[in-house]
């Protein structure tokens, strides 16, 4: 799909993308729908997401979305992880690779998805995958300090106009601040 094929260029470039679509989730964590979505591979990426859109302390680790069928080559783990509920080793030699989801220990609070669990975030997965060789994207709950998850389209929007967010994905509509020509 064009669509997420050029969302996945924008977070594989660097960007920091606000994901709403569907219902939400119920609970404390992300799974898909209400997300704030980047790049694992970023160095930086980490410390500015904490700092200048969650509004957090640094030291906050991010968790990956992975494809379950992958998991077990970037981490140590083999089984399914539905709601990031798990923390496993990331395997030695991706730890420089994937430094934005990589706590200073050595590992990750992953999240395993099927195709069916959440189409959408996979075939992103699978565009990455294209793009950067991983099939995995850093994701953290869609809201910042002190605020509850985003519940509606309205309160979605006016966080991306808040924080600096670089980019807002709406079902099938994509927000910019700027227009890129």
């Amino acid at each position: 799909e064009r669509f997420l094929n050029k969302v996945a260029t924008l977070i594989h470039s660097g960007n920091v993308v606000g994901w709403f679509q569907g219902s939400m989730e119920f609970g404390a964590r992300a799974l898909g729908n209400r997300s704030i979505l980047a790049s694992p591979l970023r160095e930086g990426i980490k410390d500015r997401i904490n700092k200048v859109i969650k509004k957090r302390e640094g030291f906050r680790p991010f968790a990956p979305i992975v494809k379950l069928e992958d998991v077990s080559t970037y981490f140590e783990w083999d089984k399914s992880v539905p709601y990031m509920n798990q923390i496993v080793g990331v395997k030695k030699e991706y730890r420089d690779m994937l430094p934005a989801i990589t706590h200073v220990d050595g590992t990750a609070r992953i999240q395993t998805l099927n195709r069916e669990d959440c189409v959408r975030i996979y075939d992103l997965l699978t565009e990455l995958e294209k793009q950067n060789e991983y099939p995995i994207v850093l994701n953290t709950s869609f809201n910042i300090k002190d605020q509850t998850m985003i519940r509606d389209p309205k309160t979605a929007i006016d966080t991306f106009l808040e924080v600096e967010l670089d980019m807002l994905v709406i079902e099938d509509y994509v927000i910019t601040k700027k227009w890129n020509e």
